[in-house]
């Protein structure tokens, strides 16, 4: 999408780029790019140094200082969007470290308003691949709750957005609904 129609003089780009800046900063986007892979270089997972010590701590199991880890990393530039990825995928294996899907299938069945039940299929149906069922059923119970109830499953269903990535068609078209859901 163009910027201006036509040419502008460099005062109206200076002033434009200006509020673009300010209002990237009031929106979280702060910091410094990371550097991206390049053609050539090393492509094996976790050999990046920024990740050495949250990689270190998952090799070993210990998932709480995995996700302290990432959670310093995400801290200090919070525009490292692997390192998000990363930490939302660590958060989730916490999350269901140990669940019992049919057990879980059957509480969230038995009990449609609970949302920590819900939360935890829609979290065990992520992790096995069933991305579109997650969505739909926390949309639903988006539709369903209100207050801090709502905020809670709209923040978990935004983490799953993570967890599967923003450029799966699957997102967007949950985003939408989500947006309809919560307007």
């Amino acid at each position: 999408m163009p910027l201006f129609q036509g040419t502008v003089d460099e005062p109206t780009a200076k002033q434009y780029l200006d509020k673009l800046l300010e209002l990237a900063v009031s929106n979280g986007i702060t910091g410094t790019a990371q550097p991206r892979q390049t053609a050539g270089e090393d492509d094996e997972e976790g050999s990046d140094p920024r990740f050495a010590e949250a990689d270190e701590a998952l090799g070993s199991g210990d998932l709480e200082a995995a996700v302290a880890a990432y959670e310093k990393l995400v801290s200090a530039n919070p525009a490292d969007s692997e390192a998000a990825e990363r930490l939302a995928g660590v958060r989730l294996m916490q999350r269901t470290s140990g669940a019992d899907l049919n057990a879980a299938r059957e509480q969230a069945a038995n009990n449609p308003d609970d949302i920590d039940a819900q939360l935890l299929v829609a979290d065990l149906d992520v992790s096995g691949g069933h991305i579109d069922d997650a969505f739909g059923r926390l949309i639903d119970l988006v539709h369903r709750t209100f207050g801090d109830d709502r905020e809670r499953v709209r923040l978990r269903l935004i983490d799953l957005f993570t967890v599967v990535g923003n450029d799966d068609e699957r997102v967007g078209r949950a985003r939408r609904d989500l947006a309809a859901a919560l307007f």
